[in-house]
Order: C-alpha cells, then structure tokens, then sequence
C-alpha cells in the first residue's frame, strides 16, 4: 500500500512508520515525486503535515500546498487523509469528503498549546502588559495605580465559545484561577469543568455578564460573524476578546470599532479574516491588542503528538476500525 506524504516528513518520520506494526509495508510516494509524475497517484492514504500547510494562509498558499493539493486531486483511489490542524474548514476538504475520502483532524493534539497561549494572553491582557511594554518603549514611568490598577481574576467570568478539546482545556485551566466559565456549544449537555453550558443561540443572553469572550470554535455557518458588533455591544464595558478559533468567527471592522471605542478594552488576536494581516490594518497599532501570526498552537513537540494520531489512525484504517477525528462524525 503507497502512503502520500511531502519529502520532508518522509525523511522525518518514515522509518518510524516503517517501524510500526503496520507501516512494515507501506511505500512511500512523496508530492514532490507524485507531482512531477503526469500520470493519476495511486496511493490510497496521505498524510498532510504541518511543513506543507505552515507557510500558508488561507488566502496565500503557498506552492509546497498547491502541489500537495494537486495531488490529491489526481489520486482517484484515495480513500483517507490525515492532517495535521484541528479544524478542516479548507476547500480541499470538502471536495475530498463529497468523494467519500475520510478527512480526520488531529483535535486534541493543539488543545494544551493553544490554551497556554490563551492563558498567556489572558494574563497579560488582564495585568495591562502591553500598555507597560509600550511605556518601556517610550521610558515613561506610567504605575498602574488608581482606576489605572488591573482588576482581579478571581470571580471575573469567562464564555467560552467552542467546547473541543482546546475549550475544554482552557476552562481547566481558567477555574485554576478563579474565574467562573461558561461554555457554549450545539447543546447545553454538561462539561467537566465548565460551571455552565449553553447553546449557540443562548450566547446573547450570556454575553452581558461576561468579562472574557474566548473563541475556539470551527468555523462552520453558525458560528461565522458570531463575535459582532452586537455581541460586543451586549458585553459589559472593559471587556476583553480572545480569538484562537478562524478569523470568520469575529467581524474584524466590529472588533476595531468596539476597541476604538474603548468599550472592549483589549484584544488577543490569533486569527484574522485575511491572512497575513494587511500592514495597513488598525489593529497593529491598538493599544491593549496582542496579534499573533496564526501560531497559538505551535510547539516543538506538537508534530510528536500529530505523528501519534497519524499512527493510531493508520492502525484502526488498516483495521477496518472507525477513525479518530473524522470530520464526517463531527459536522
């Protein structure tokens, strides 16, 4: 059985696969060879890592995932794709899956990650850290006394949009704290460590008491746009957001107007609704707003925990067991 995968995973990772219990067979055909190839790819699995999507954004790919993408699209016996984030809300995805190829996520695997970097901003954003690295910069000495003084965590309340592992992971972590959460999702079925749970369409009805808006949710048409002006507008004055989940889910323009206008006081930005973010974006220069490039997640040892579910996955397919992560069970 051929396995899909780019060269550099195959130099990474392929004698560790041939050293599983059900790679001990499997050749290897990388994208770059496949590509080159005119010919249709006749490998029935792939495995899409982190090297080839990395340097992507949803609006620039890169070559590296053109090709890869090119190859899928000429590989008529492909019947599973692994991949490496923990959302599959690209094109690609949904042409494999209207084809019956099985698309499985590596959910879980970014879950610590990301809520380390949600705590971290949470933290920072809550203790007024850039408004203090901007006076450094400036060397004022600008103590935050007063009015000026950050408020406490303990007893500030978080919704949490997005009950995934990541969401989870960050109530865990948020009640360490003190703060109260509130977890929204499809249902209002319970989750360990959230105080309470509430549907998508309760989220107006939250909003006004919360401190923190933390999205973590997929993309999907529920939750698109859901992070609005009048989300904002509900929320008490001095609240913050946190987005880790797809810059779909907040409406950029309202999340400027809403910091402008000081009535959100700060912001951790992840995700955007173009990617990368236009130079020319306000939001470079907003005080209280954290940006990063799309890398909540990154690790070192995130590709070992990804490689791990490709392992598992590629055991329970060769099986004939049911896939972890399919996006099919998920939607």
């Amino acid at each position: 059985m051929k396995l899909l995968l780019s060269a550099h995973a195959r130099d990474t990772w392929g004698a560790r696969i041939k050293a599983a219990p059900d790679g001990a067979d499997l050749d290897f055909v990388t994208a770059e060879e496949a590509l080159a190839h005119d010919g249709p790819c006749e490998a029935p699995v792939a495995f899409m890592t982190r090297e080839v999507t990395g340097k992507s954004s949803k609006d620039n790919p890169t070559p590296e995932l053109a090709g890869f993408e090119t190859v899928l699209r000429k590989a008529p016996g492909l019947r599973w794709l692994q991949i490496h984030p923990a959302g599959a809300e690209r094109p690609i995805y949904r042409e494999l899956r209207a084809r019956g190829v099985k698309v499985t996520t590596a959910s879980g695997a970014t879950a610590v990650t990301v809520a380390h970097s949600t705590l971290g901003a949470l933290i920072a954003l809550n203790r007024r850290f850039p408004l203090l690295a901007d006076a450094q910069r400036r060397h004022a000495w600008e103590p935050r006394l007063g009015e000026r003084s950050p408020r406490d965590l303990k007893g500030q309340v978080a919704v949490i949009v997005g009950m995934g592992p990541i969401g989870r992971t960050i109530a865990m972590l948020l009640k360490t704290l003190g703060l109260a959460t509130i977890g929204v999702r499809r249902t209002a079925e319970p989750v360990p460590s959230v105080d309470r749970v509430v549907p998508y369409e309760a989220l107006p009805a939250v909003l006004p008491g919360a401190d923190w808006l933390i999205l973590c949710c997929p993309a999907s048409p529920q939750t698109r746009g859901l992070a609005n002006a009048a989300a904002f507008a509900a929320m008490p004055k001095g609240a913050c957001v946190i987005n880790v989940a797809r810059g779909e889910v907040a409406v950029e323009a309202d999340v400027i107007a809403a910091l402008r206008s000081g009535h959100l006081a700060g912001a951790y930005l992840d995700v955007f609704e173009r990617e990368p973010l236009d130079p020319a974006s306000p939001l470079w220069d907003l005080p209280n707003v954290i940006l990063s490039p799309h890398t909540a997640s990154h690790s070192l040892g995130q590709n070992e925990a990804i490689f791990d579910i490709f392992l598992d996955n590629l055991a329970r397919f060769r099986s004939g067991q049911k896939l972890r992560n399919d996006v099919d069970d998920l939607s």
